[in-house]
């Protein structure tokens, strides 16, 4: 993944706040399919909400060594585990 390329959300995935937690539900033939649900925690949660196909990778990490403290390659290995596996999912697509 090049540090160039941003991504975007797929339109048939829906985010919820359920109490203190974030869900990810994939909508097939207008009904949630609940045997999908993908639960974010607080990382990925900011990442999904920053995740709008207009920032690239090095924005992300960015924003992530920045509000949680970490180093650039954390950022960056975090967040390209985070993308790997929900574009492998299908709920993320490339810009």
């Amino acid at each position: 993944m090049s540090s160039g390329a941003a991504f975007r959300k797929n339109p048939d995935v829906v985010f919820r706040r359920i109490g203190e937690e974030c869900v990810l539900v994939p909508i097939v033939n207008n009904v949630g399919d609940l045997s999908s649900i993908y639960t974010l925690n607080e990382t990925g949660t900011r990442l999904w909400e920053l995740l709008d196909g207009n920032r690239d990778l090095g924005e992300l990490c960015k924003a992530v060594e920045a509000e949680y403290e970490v180093s650039a390659d954390t950022a960056a290995g975090d967040i390209s585990e985070f993308i790997g596996e929900l574009t492998s999912i299908k709920f993320l697509e490339e810009a």
